[in-house]
């Protein structure tokens, strides 16, 4: 620095100052910013966030079937999927003749549309318990299982369509004093 003409010492100093104000990021009056990101490495921004292995909840045995179980309210659906000709069985009889409303037939083969298997493979279930409407979600939610078992590349497709989502509403329970789950009995003043 003895050897350095004035321009240059100016020139140092302000470079200085200038890192010491992007390391402090201070404002004119003196109080210290906010600075969000500056402390953060250029190796951890490279990082690719990795996303963990998805559970595949349905199995596959030794014969290429696959199955899964869905739950919804009061029912259970075990069904079994493997490669066919598009049959769709529930409980021995055909997804017309069991499932009336067209809405529930819609909404069980919406997982096998998702997954452009609709007709591909033979769909059997066995479900009970519930009504129509528990029914047709533990359908929906056991043939979505058994898919994944089925083809582990399902996952997103069936992920992003939700239908490996387990509805956990439950009906309320009775309440001692209730003439249902919430609904009291009239009240008399007098």
């Amino acid at each position: 620095m003895d050897n350095e003409t004035p321009e240059e010492v100016t020139e140092a100093e302000t470079a200085t100052s200038e890192e010491a104000t992007a390391d402090t990021m201070t404002t004119t009056s003196g109080v210290p910013e906010l600075t969000l990101g500056s402390g953060v490495p250029v190796e951890a921004e490279e990082d690719e966030f990795v996303k963990p292995e998805p559970v595949i909840r349905g199995k596959l045995d030794k014969h290429g079937v696959a199955m899964g179980t869905g739950r919804r309210k009061t029912a259970v659906a075990r069904v079994r999927i493997k490669a066919g000709s598009g049959n769709l069985t529930i409980n021995g009889q055909a997804l017309n003749d069991y499932l009336k409303v067209e809405r529930d037939r819609q909404i069980v083969e919406a997982p096998l549309k998702a997954t452009e298997t609709f007709g591909k493979v033979d769909v059997w279930v066995r479900v009970n318990g519930g009504g129509t409407t528990g029914q047709t979600g533990a359908i929906v939610l056991g043939i979505a299982r058994a898919l994944e078992a089925y083809n582990n590349q399902f996952h997103e497709t069936l992920s992003a369509g939700r239908f490996l989502t387990r509805d956990s509403r439950m009906v309320e329970r009775k309440k001692f004093g209730y003439k249902k789950a919430r609904k009291s009995f009239q009240f008399s003043k007098r």
